[in-house]
This record gives structure tokens, sequence and C-alpha cells, in this order.
């Protein structure tokens, strides 16, 4: 569900959507000067005190602050997150509601590990809030340069750099917030703006469609460019 903390999955179809399921679900601002726009962390932080996960019946279930859950049918759900959330809102399910059309967020270990080094203190991947973590059999920030035609294959999926919105992503003041929404870390931000150009992670799209398992062996083919 959009801009709601996610799920650590241990099987995910890669298809046409990028991650199937995928930010299906979002939340829709009502105030009379938002009215139809997505409701996001940039506008309510308190989101991340909310985590969803797909229940039994293939529909969102979503865990409130104080460890309620909360069906996305339950008649009360919409009514509830507007009080917690202190905006008035409608739910909307719907695929494609990705920030950057029908993509896959890939994030890598080693840049990771780099980053807490030059930062001096770990860094919680779920800040960044990827679809896909890798090891890679390639350096630290190479994923920086790397250019259309780049492609990855991971189980028996194979992403690529094709099309608009994809490449080195370029990122927001989301992963500022730690991932329970509670305290923010502005120099985070600024490092990878300095450092790195504001850069972390790879925007790609799924060009043959298949599972990921954790532990699947994962592989790159780099094209460097613009």
């Amino acid at each position: 569900m959009k801009s709601l903390r996610g799920e650590e999955l241990q099987e995910a179809l890669l298809d046409h959507r990028g991650v199937a399921g995928d930010r299906a679900y979002a939340l829709i601002d009502g105030r009379d000067n938002h009215d139809g726009k997505v409701l996001t962390v940039r506008q309510r932080p308190e989101m991340l005190h909310w985590r969803a996960a797909y229940g039994a019946d293939d529909a969102p279930e979503l865990t409130a602050p104080d460890g309620t859950v909360w069906r996305w049918h339950d008649p009360g759900t919409a009514g509830e997150l507007a009080r917690s959330l202190g905006t008035p809102l409608r739910l909307r399910a719907a695929d494609g509601q990705q920030d950057r059309a029908l993509t896959v967020l890939v994030t890598f270990e080693a840049s990771l590990a780099a980053l807490e080094e030059e930062l001096g203190s770990p860094v919680d991947l779920l800040r960044f809030r990827p679809n896909l973590h890798l090891g890679l059999d390639a350096p630290a920030f190479a994923e920086e340069s790397w250019g259309a035609g780049t492609t990855i294959t991971v189980g028996e999926a194979e992403l690529a750099v094709t099309g608009a919105h994809t490449g080195p992503c370029i990122r927001c003041a989301v992963p500022s917030w730690d991932p329970d929404g509670r305290q923010r870390w502005p120099e985070l931000q600024k490092w990878l703006i300095g450092e790195h150009e504001n850069k972390f992670g790879m925007i790609m799209r799924v060009t043959r469609p298949g599972a990921v398992r954790p532990g699947d062996p994962a592989a790159v083919s780099a094209r460097h460019g613009s």
C-alpha cells in the first residue's frame, strides 16, 4: 500500500506491473485544496506509523500504531485512517500507483555498506523502500553510472534500464525519515546530494516476467551512460 510500511516477501512475481501487488492500494486526500491527489509520506509522515500486508483474501490488512488490524473492506477503515492521520481521505485500489510508473526499485548491498561507512552510522535499508535488495559482484555505487541497456537477471526474471523513468534513482526526502516515521535524519539526504548526486538504487522495468525468492542468483550486465 502506497506510503505505508510494507512487508518482506518470501516470493514475489515480477511482471508488467513491476512487483505484482506493489502499491496497488492508496489513500486519496480529501481536503478541498488537495482532493483527488494520492496521499503520501511527503504530506503525512505519520503514514509510516501504519503497516500494510496482504491478507488471506489478497486484500490489504492494515496494522494501526496501537496494533489493531483493520481490513481493507472493513467499513471503519477509512475513518480510522483519517482520524489517525488528521486528514479526510478515501481508499482507492488501482495498479500502477508507483511514483515512477510501472517499475521496480532495486538497491545493492555493497552500496548500502559503503554508505554506512561514509556516514559512520548504520543506515536502515527500509528507509529506501526497495522492491529488491541484491548482493552483486559489482563495486559500491557502480550503479550511479549505469545507463540504458543495463540488465539484471534475478531468479526467473530479468530487469532492464529501458524507457522513461528508469536509471539511477534520484531520491526524495522520504529516506530522511526512519522507517517508522518517528524521527528525521536530514543529514542523510544532504550527504546523498553532496556526494552521490542524490542517487541511491536503480529504477528498472521487467523485461522477462518471473518469480524471485530470497537467495536466488542475480547477475548484472552493465551499460554506462547518462
